[in-house]
């Protein structure tokens, strides 16, 4: 009986990612164009759908899970990334993303965030930026500006706002990038990469909410602006940047400058961007005054950092084969009963 050759199972597109569910965004949301970016990169990573997982807390980015073709659970606030953990632990061989925003992710999950990344699970985290509470209708967020009035700050914001990518790198992170809604070319390149790394990713994504803070990032996304605002980092490039590309970014020593390319400095006197050099990532991440501010430095987009370190359940597994080589299988009996135990007369 000769073998019945079995056809191998049609590529996936896009289309295999989306769901019959009404997307509810607000119309003109960043959120549909980050949902597009995400469902056009799967289909080249080659992972089955039943072995991809989205998990979000609560907020407007994450209704995700409802409109991917994927498992997924719309999770409790702040704790995505306990959940995540968990499954990452018992499921290593998933591909795990956790969607949350500026609030989700930096207020209530912050704490829940910094440790994730230090543990370095093998995951991916999608950081919706829009700096503002849309879900609960304009209020403030913990990386809103200073002196941004809103609902619950009337007279201004006093708070000193986070600095995601700064506070990741200071958590340990492994994986830092940052990419923007109104540019899918540019958010595809940063989502492959980070789906590439083995280790916690962040990227932070600039979203607009035309609603509740319209025109947030307009300066890094129109056309006139953006040239002389946004700088994309490339491996191995000199940071260049203007719309003539006549800008750059020398260190002196470990001392950023802005200089001009007609003042007589060429791309060889130009910081070489490296994405494995941790305190050079650390400067990078220090790149966020405001636009208005003069002399400011522009604004990084692309990969910060990158750089490998054993993931939290590949180390797992390891201890518990070790533990079974040497000890045999556990005893709950005597694990429950504890290393410590008293005697009473």
């Amino acid at each position: 009986m000769s073998d019945v050759a079995i056809p191998p199972k049609p590529a996936l597109t896009a289309k295999d990612f989306a769901t019959d569910q009404e997307v509810r965004w607000c119309p003109g949301c960043g959120d549909y164009s980050i949902l597009k970016q995400v469902q056009t990169i799967l289909p080249q990573t080659g992972i089955p759908r039943e072995n991809i997982v989205i998990i979000s807390g609560i907020g407007c980015s994450s209704r995700f899970p409802y409109y991917m073709n994927t498992y997924g659970m719309h999770s409790i606030h702040g704790r995505a990334t306990a959940i995540a953990s968990g499954l990452k632990a018992t499921r290593p061989e998933l591909s795990v993303w956790i969607v949350t925003g500026d609030g989700d992710g930096l207020s209530i999950g912050g704490n829940h965030t910094i440790h994730l990344l230090r543990r370095n699970f093998n995951v991916n985290i999608l950081l919706f930026n829009n700096q503002i509470y849309g879900l609960t209708k304009g209020q403030y967020s913990p990386t809103s500006e200073v002196s941004k009035v809103t609902k619950s700050t009337p007279a201004g914001s006093l708070d000193h706002p986070f600095n995601p990518l700064a506070l990741a790198l200071g958590a340990d992170a492994t994986f830092i990038a940052r990419s923007m809604d109104r540019d899918p070319k540019h958010l595809q390149q940063m989502l492959l990469r980070a789906n590439g790394h083995h280790g916690t990713s962040l990227l932070e994504i600039y979203q607009n909410c035309n609603i509740f803070n319209d025109g947030a990032f307009e300066v890094f996304t129109e056309k006139a602006s953006k040239p002389e605002e946004a700088l994309f980092l490339e491996q191995g490039q000199p940071l260049l940047y203007g719309a003539n590309k006549d800008k750059g970014i020398h260190l002196d020593g470990y001392k950023p400058e802005l200089v001009n390319l007609a003042d007589g400095h060429t791309a060889g006197d130009l910081w070489i961007h490296d994405d494995q050099d941790f305190f050079k990532a650390q400067i990078l991440t220090r790149f966020f005054d405001s636009p208005a501010t003069p002399g400011h430095f522009p604004r990084p987009f692309g990969v910060f950092y990158a750089a490998q370190r054993a993931t939290y359940e590949d180390q797992m597994e390891l201890q518990i084969e070790e533990i079974i080589a040497t000890k045999g299988r556990g005893n709950l009996d005597a694990l429950l009963q504890g290393r410590e135990n008293w005697t009473i007369d």
